[in-house]
């Protein structure tokens, strides 16, 4: 499978790197308007979770400065979308009807109604279209997941949190980027959603203020204590980034932070992530571990959470 990399910011650059361990896959083509970075120039890409990468060496892969080359090029069969979330749901489009399968960053799109255009789009290509929902791929959160199968739960955290994003002038406007609870929370939500599936409703309170983006949200179903989902973007800019969950279920807890280090894991979940949707492409198989339309709901749940914080903590139903 030849793969091509649209947009180099951190994700992209992210991205690049962990396609060089993927096997059955290569890095045919990046594609950036800066031409530094089409170069293997990355040192002034930052984003919040450390690890800045200086400089890549891009081989042989073909060098596009707009996303129509890259889809145009008949060499390139898949494309890893790693633009600006406002970009998401269209080029996705774009290059499923151009022919390729696509991979692109959460959040899917910026709202259901064209997340769901996006996951048509694939269905009636034929294409495999995954979300990149990483959390998924993350050994603590895994192990979370088939320790609660069959459990009862008793109550449910889940804690997300980073400084201001000032590295990149479109993530602090939400007009583009969705503000903190698509763009940071999105994972915890993602995740609730593939174990409990959508909740009957949601109430969330929080704050906007000069950038600061801090949400705490219920999950309400029925039958059961809310899940419940903190964080967002803190001051200063520095703020380090965390997350972790405390849950407890059937008399026993689960806790993980990612402020207790990796635990001698060396999982790299960004090339698990990749090399997933390698083998789904190569063996025409959907991606049922991060099924689109699943990550279409929780597009619209970012969304419910976000109208019942601007309403005061109202209570939101999802259907």
């Amino acid at each position: 499978m030849n793969v091509a990399v649209l947009g180099l910011g951190f994700m992209g650059a992210t991205h690049v790197k962990a396609w060089g361990t993927v096997k059955g896959a290569t890095l045919a083509g990046v594609m950036s308007s800066d031409a530094a970075k089409l170069a293997g120039d990355l040192s002034m890409v930052r984003g919040n979770l450390g690890g800045d990468v200086r400089r890549v060496d891009l081989g042989s892969a073909r060098k596009f400065a707009l996303v129509e080359s890259a889809l145009a090029d008949p060499t390139i069969e898949a494309v890893d979308i790693c633009l600006p979330t406002d970009l998401h749901a269209p080029v996705a489009t774009a290059a499923l009807r151009a022919g390729k399968h696509v991979l692109v960053e959460k959040p899917m799109a910026l709202d259901f109604k064209s997340a769901c255009a996006v996951c048509a789009a694939a269905e009636q290509t034929g294409r495999v279209l995954m979300p990149g929902q990483v959390l998924r791929f993350i050994p603590a959160y895994r192990t979370l997941s088939q320790w609660l199968k069959g459990r009862q739960v008793g109550s449910a955290l889940f804690q997300r949190r980073c400084g201001l994003p000032v590295w990149s002038g479109w993530l602090s406007d939400a007009s583009r980027s969705g503000g903190a609870v698509l763009d940071l929370l999105i994972h915890d939500i993602d995740f609730c959603i593939s174990v409990w599936g959508m909740p009957e409703a949601v109430r969330a309170s929080g704050s906007k203020d000069a950038g600061v983006d801090l949400f705490h949200a219920e999950l309400l179903y029925p039958g059961s204590s809310p899940v419940v989902i903190e964080g967002g973007w803190h001051q200063p800019w520095d703020f380090p980034f965390s997350m972790g969950y405390a849950v407890k279920a059937e008399g026993a807890t689960r806790e993980w932070s990612s402020e207790d280090g990796d635990n001698g894991d060396t999982v790299d979940p960004f090339a698990a992530e990749l090399q997933y949707f390698a083998d789904c492409v190569n063996t025409g198989t959907p991606p049922d571990f991060c099924p689109p339309r699943q990550s279409a709901q929780s597009v619209a749940l970012a969304r419910f959470i976000l109208e019942s914080r601007e309403a005061n903590g109202a209570i939101v139903r999802t259907s």
